[in-house]
């Protein structure tokens, strides 16, 4: 019964984030992290915001990466993950998660570029937030060899109870 609740909230959640292809109206931001820390509450895990928009070069690659079939169940296992689309251009304007702008300033993205990422406890009190680089820039897709240990530090920050090897092998498939 459990196990099909906290099915039934990553549903709900992945459809607030998503829309769907009859064109719905993507759900409120909102909705979708109060989805998100409900079932992180049941789940006893974090939550990995990632705000991304359909333009974004680095926002696809990093997405690549976190659903890839041996990364994808690392970080299952440790965090619920979401995406909030922010953003958009011109016709695009409409796939954007109504309130999205407003939870990006309000986690410190509102400046970062894309993909900014912010990981909240199962209250929504954020953990840590993606602007780790130098000067608090945002770390973005982690493609050079320090983007790639600021995000290491990170998600084991966001996910404390990630097993090193698991951290590990999720970071090989940033490159070398």
């Amino acid at each position: 019964m459990r196990r099909m609740f906290v099915l039934s909230i990553a549903v709900l959640a992945l459809g607030f984030s998503a829309g769907n292809a009859q064109g719905e109206k993507p759900g409120p931001a909102k909705k979708i992290i109060d989805a998100a820390l409900q079932q992180a509450s049941i789940s006893h895990k974090n939550v990995l915001v990632i705000f991304h928009a359909s333009w974004c070069v680095w926002c696809r690659r990093l997405d690549s990466v976190l659903t890839n079939p041996e990364v994808s169940p690392l970080i299952d296992k440790n965090l619920v993950v979401v995406h909030v689309d922010v953003l958009e251009r011109g016709e695009k304007k409409a796939i954007e998660n109504p309130g999205g702008d407003e939870l990006l300033r309000s986690l410190g993205g509102e400046e970062s570029g894309l993909p900014f990422y912010a990981f909240l406890d199962k209250n929504g009190k954020e953990i840590a937030d993606s602007n780790v680089m130098p000067k608090a820039q945002n770390i973005g897709f982690p493609g050079s060899p320090e983007e790639r240990e600021a995000f290491k530090r990170l998600l084991a920050q966001g996910a404390p109870a990630m097993a090193g090897q698991d951290l590990s092998k999720i970071m090989t498939h940033f490159g070398s």
